[in-house]
């Protein structure tokens, strides 16, 4: 902070106020740049553009996050109505939504796993069933890495890798097998700051940030955008036939966007970081030295392993629950014969209520049952309170209930760009593409969105890009899960800055890595994601969906 008495020039004086107060300047200018659209919309009576100018100053809230993504996302709380576009009660039904439930519900799933430990169980079991040479050790924490971000969230993830990843290599280091950070001569860093990552270290960061992006894609709880993608899809078309349930999601997304490009990116990182092909490099003749200390890391892993004892049953519980979860989301309308929710003589079910019937049960049973002893009258006897398998202020605490906000923010903007014909007017303008090949505007999409999500929130990309690819769908008459569901699935692939997905920014944190490594790491993941969502949008989509050869009459 400067000294009170401290007199300075009126350029230094400008200089430090735009510095430390750029965004609550950026929050006044934005509305007054973008005030023509609101002008014109007055001028000719149309509530299209009245929708256009909230989505314009919304969309540019969430790039420079001049003020909160959250706080952003509830604008149309107070615009909608006021703009004449949706009442209030319609509006504030879509931040509590079954897609909405169903997130939240996922969420503390994962918390529940984080909080009994598991995740740390599954990951170092799985690396030593795979190998400790460094490219096996690698192989297995990508693995294990896509994994566990089916289920869980790709933020925590990578939070929980991060150490795991750490203390392998520090271990490398320590037994002189092969460096983990660059000297001051490869890369000069300024005193102080920490030393930068060795290559071969990158690669296992950037697999593990990678594989908890990719792994999001493959199931519908995966990740933020998966839901958006599922909830703007049904509020567009909601008698499509085609629907975007659990099974059917998981049997798109997963054949080729999740094994087929987690295996591509694999390889790619081995070529680029760990000299394969390359065996006389620096790198490669590292690696290969390496692969004699193996059993020096396989130790260091087996400690780790048994440091956190036998699984206990807390443990067990929430992994007894969370196959529970997965079994009752996969059975509820599996799509080729009846479900458990066709069975039941109620109203429709969605997806909420078994995830959060799963939920319920957390809290409910205790983590050990040493009681029963007191109910037989023997010792030893309970003097407090029992926990249960899951914490409410552990939830209170570690729950984004904030992606709440952005996930309904996102279905009431849709319906509102809807409802306005704000959605048709833009996806009428890109009705020259109804004379380009099929396969050139699915291509088109994935690249709008890759390149789009690269640079903003990829759940507030989702928002705007897939109710605009709904209505070019239907203006150039075609199916709209050929347009929406690869660009979905591409706004989570995002592997060129740290402020693309939250696993990037997490190892660029953690580690402190420089953007222009990650930048270059990032081309070759990214041409491989380009082509598996090009083929599961052109190819894939009519095995899994047979109805989109075809422009069905109810989107129209």
């Amino acid at each position: 902070m400067a000294d009170p008495g401290e007199k300075i020039g009126g350029g230094q004086s400008v200089k430090r106020c735009c510095k430390f107060h750029w965004r609550g300047k950026i929050s006044i200018i934005i509305p007054i740049i973008t005030l023509p659209i609101w002008l014109y919309a007055l001028k000719v009576e149309n509530r299209a553009w009245l929708c256009m100018y909230l989505v314009v100053n919304m969309a540019l809230f969430w790039v420079t996050e001049a003020i909160p993504l959250y706080l952003t996302s509830l604008l149309p709380v107070v615009f909608f109505p006021l703009f004449g576009i949706l009442p209030s009660d319609k509006v504030c039904s879509y931040y509590f939504s079954d897609t909405v439930v169903m997130f939240l519900g996922g969420l503390l799933i994962a918390l529940a796993i984080e909080y009994s430990n598991l995740h740390q169980r599954i990951a170092l079991t799985a690396i030593l069933l795979v190998g400790c040479s460094p490219r096996r050790l690698h192989f297995g924490l990508v693995m294990v890495t896509c994994f566990i971000s089916l289920w869980i969230s790709n933020s925590a993830t990578t939070a929980m890798m991060c150490p795991i990843v750490k203390a392998i290599l520090n271990e490398m280091e320590t037994e002189k097998i092969f460096a983990i950070y660059k000297t001051q001569e490869e890369e000069p860093v300024e005193e102080g700051d920490p030393p930068h990552p060795s290559t071969i270290s990158m690669a296992f960061y950037f697999g593990i940030a990678y594989a908890s992006s990719i792994g999001g894609c493959g199931t519908l709880i995966g990740t933020g955008t998966n839901l958006t993608f599922k909830g703007l899809y049904d509020t567009r078309f909601p008698n499509s036939v085609e629907k975007v349930d659990f099974p059917v999601f998981m049997a798109y997304a997963a054949p080729f966007v999740v094994f087929v490009l987690i295996f591509l990116i694999f390889f790619s990182l081995q070529i680029t970081h760990m000299g394969l092909f390359r065996p006389n490099s620096k790198v490669g003749q590292e690696v290969k030295k390496g692969g004699e200390g193996k059993e020096v890391v396989k130790g260091v892993i087996r400690q780790r392993l048994n440091d956190l004892g036998p699984m206990s049953c807390h443990e067990i519980q929430v992994g007894l629950v969370f196959f529970l979860m997965v079994f009752l989301l996969l059975t509820r309308k599996p799509g080729f014969c009846p479900g458990w929710a066709n069975f039941l003589n109620a109203a429709a079910i969605g997806s909420a209520p078994p995830v959060f019937f799963c939920v319920i049960l957390l809290f409910a049973l205790p983590t050990q049952y040493a009681f029963f002893k007191f109910c037989c009258g023997k010792a030893p006897f309970p003097g407090q309170t029992l926990d249960a398998c899951l914490s409410w202020l552990y939830c209170h605490k570690y729950t984004p209930f904030g992606l709440c906000f952005l996930l309904g923010g996102g279905f009431a903007l849709a319906e509102g760009s809807r409802v306005s014909g704000m959605a048709k007017m833009l996806g009428e303008s890109l009705s020259f593409a109804a004379k380009m090949p099929s396969a050139l505007v699915i291509s088109m999409c994935i690249l709008i969105s890759l390149f789009c999500t690269a640079f903003a929130s990829n759940v507030a990309i989702c928002n705007i890009l897939i109710p605009i690819f709904s209505e070019m769908a239907i203006a150039i008459k075609v199916h709209p899960l050929k347009l929406t569901f690869p660009s979905a699935l591409a706004c989570s692939l995002a592997f060129h800055l740290p402020v693309s997905t939250p696993p990037n920014a997490i190892i660029s944190g953690f580690t402190g890595l420089k953007t222009k490594y990650m930048a270059a790491a990032g081309i070759l993941p990214t041409f491989w994601a380009f082509l598996c969502l090009l083929f599961t949008g052109t190819v894939w989509t009519k095995v899994i969906y047979p109805g989109t050869s075809k422009f069905p009459k109810w989107a129209e």
